[in-house]
């Protein structure tokens, strides 16, 4: 799995994309709204590995 900071910049370069080829307001909308569902989507992926390492990481200390 890539790292954190390489799926935002992929999830970025998309938007970017997405809005030099929008012609319309309907499609800046729609860019938007499929890059803020990818964010939240990757947001919870990364705070759910997270929160697995600090319970390991309790599970070690006792």
């Amino acid at each position: 799995m890539a790292s954190y900071s390489a799926q935002v910049n992929t999830i970025h370069k998309k938007f970017n994309n997405a809005m030099k080829k929008a012609k319309t307001k309907q499609a800046l909308n729609k860019a938007y709204s499929i890059h803020k569902k990818d964010h939240e989507s990757l947001v919870k992926k990364h705070l759910a590995e997270e929160l697995r390492d600090i319970k390991k990481a309790k599970a070690k200390l006792g």
